[in-house]
């Protein structure tokens, strides 16, 4: 069993082999993880929420869903879930989306550089499983992000369906009610068992 803490507003790549369990923990809730991967030696296949959409037919994920890549290959089961509220919208953090909302964006942390910095990467843009964040899509379209559900200490559990690189982020945003106003830390386990 290995533990990684991603300190507020930072990324970190892990390297998980297939059937390895995956624990993402809230330690001190309402705090939003950026959950990304690639297929380990395979980057042009890579985590895609637009086809897990897609394959599960729902706009949300919980227990028994599948993670899919890009190529519509399975990347992930959701094993448990004490959350069940995630958001498959929204794309990573990024300067242009801190100047445009809060007009801060120059030298502003976010998740984009994050996760690209930890995986030595530079997608332009990344769409990854936002972890425990609470996006209500109301009847007219309209979008409003809420405070996460997430208590200190809740956790959403992945097994892998293929050996991966993860990237993944402690969201950057303070400035809403994303991570609830304020920015703390991620903690994933990786283990061979649950």
């Amino acid at each position: 069993m290995k533990e990684y803490i991603i300190h507020p507003c930072s990324g970190i790549t892990i390297d998980v082999a297939k059937d390895e369990y995956i624990t993402v923990i809230d330690l001190d809730g309402g705090q939003v993880a950026d959950f990304f991967a690639e297929i380990k030696n395979a980057a042009d296949e890579f985590l895609s929420t637009g086809v897990t959409i897609d394959c599960n037919e729902s706009l949300s994920l919980s227990a028994g869903n599948i993670v899919y890549t890009n190529k519509y290959n399975p990347m992930f089961e959701v094993i448990a879930d004490d959350v069940a509220e995630h958001d498959l919208i929204h794309p990573c953090c990024r300067p242009e989306m801190f100047e445009f909302f809060y007009h801060n964006g120059e030298g502003h942390a976010n998740c984009l550089d994050n996760i690209n910095g930890a995986l030595g990467k530079k997608y332009p843009i990344i769409h990854p499983v936002n972890l425990f964040m609470n996006t209500k899509i109301e009847p007219n379209g309209k979008i409003a992000v809420l405070p996460p559900k997430s208590k200190a200490g809740d956790k959403i559990i992945f097994r892998a369906k293929s050996d991966v690189r993860l990237g993944v982020a402690a969201c950057s945003v303070s400035e809403s009610s994303c991570n609830n106003g304020k920015c703390s830390a991620i903690k994933i386990v990786v283990s061979d068992g649950i």
